[in-house]
């Protein structure tokens, strides 16, 4: 009498597990990932704060509120602080400092600066292209897609509960 051998045990296809995960996690973060490295990138001018001359649009100011304090309403205007009473000769000095231009970024930092905004438009390229190859090119165009939009609608949901 003969055993029958066992068909061999099919292997877990884990390369694409991972492949179908990575696209679905990716997917859902793309959208996310685009805002943050755009706004990242005018945060890194400091174009959402308003300066001398310079007063940012207001989608601008309120990406970086969203980048920075996960707050999409404008900010309150708060009353300034009454000036502390400091001695008559204290006054000058500190007006004195006040008014004093400050020195402009040093070249380091400003190739530093650039540098940093060509990674946040690299980000921007690498997204948008794995977003189109997710959303036209794999084979799981579908649930990519359904991934997508919940990436989208998820964060506008949480943006807009009242607080």
């Amino acid at each position: 009498m003969t055993v029958a051998a066992s068909p061999p045990r099919r292997p877990v296809a884990w390369p694409v597990l991972i492949r179908q995960w990575h696209l679905w996690l990716g997917m859902l973060i793309a959208p996310s990932l685009l805002m943050f490295s755009f706004s990242g990138a005018l945060q890194i001018f400091r174009l959402q704060e308003s300066h001398t001359g310079y007063t940012p649009p207001a989608v601008i100011e309120r990406m970086g509120r969203l980048h920075k304090d996960q707050v999409f309403a404008p900010q309150k205007k708060r009353p300034a602080p009454p000036a502390a009473s400091a001695p008559a000769s204290a006054q000058p000095a500190a007006a004195a400092r006040a008014e004093a231009p400050r020195p402009g970024p040093t070249l380091s930092k400003r190739l530093l600066q650039w540098f940093f905004t060509l990674v946040s438009v690299g980000l921007v390229v690498s997204t948008l292209s794995g977003i189109w190859m997710g959303a036209v090119v794999s084979r799981w165009k579908i649930s990519a897609r359904w991934m997508l939009a919940a990436g989208v609608v998820i964060p506008v949901l949480l943006v807009l509960l009242p607080v």
